[in-house]
């Protein structure tokens, strides 16, 4: 034999070898995934932002909307406030001039109460007069509580005193000593009564 020595198989080697390479081989994979990684979070990441400008965007939109509808409101408020006390100021303009004519009937009979005036001639003057207030006041609902032998009622009457009576059943109203009125069925004064009792 020459002077070449013999070297035998190593299968440590060749194993080492291929670990050597299915561990680059495993490195080049974790890299790879690691970038697949990171490149997903970056897109969440520019897609939560992207997210979270329409949101704001969205939450911005609903605030001016939302300021818009407050202004609308309070306008509308006002609006309201000011069409409602035109209402009254020309609703009591009217009643005074209706009422107006009760007074100029009032002023005509003083006018004419000297000593050529008789009784009766005044009386007519009264009575023309006060249905003259009737009828305004009939006019503008305010209607008169007058309730002789009626029930007594406390959320309309105001009982003054309680009397016997024989003739009338307990807690009829006897006696109006000062009508009442409701206008539109609200009460603005209660009837002064006198209340029946057992005799």
């Amino acid at each position: 034999m020459t002077g070449q020595e013999f070297k035998p198989f190593d299968e440590d080697t060749d194993s080492g070898a291929e670990s050597s390479s299915a561990a680059d081989e495993d490195g080049t994979q974790a890299n790879a995934s690691a970038h697949d990684n990171a490149a997903e979070d970056r897109s969440e990441d520019v897609n939560l932002e992207q997210a979270l400008d329409e949101a704001q965007a969205e939450l911005g939109r609903h605030k001016e909307a939302m300021l818009r509808m407050q202004a609308e409101m309070e306008n509308l408020r006002k609006r309201l406030q000011r069409d409602l006390e035109k209402s009254r100021k020309f609703a009591l303009e009217r009643f005074m001039k209706d009422l107006l004519q009760v007074r100029d009937s009032l002023e005509r009979g003083l006018g004419m109460a000297d000593e050529t005036a008789t009784a009766e001639s005044l009386r007519e003057g009264q009575e023309l007069t006060l249905k003259m207030l009737t009828k305004v006041m009939q006019d503008y609902d305010l209607e008169i509580i007058d309730p002789v032998g009626e029930p007594f009622d406390p959320e309309l009457h105001e009982a003054v005193t309680v009397q016997p009576s024989e003739e009338l059943d307990e807690g009829t109203v006897m006696e109006v000593l000062q009508k009442g009125f409701k206008l539109h069925d609200r009460l603005v004064r209660p009837a002064m009564v006198v209340v029946s009792r057992k005799a």
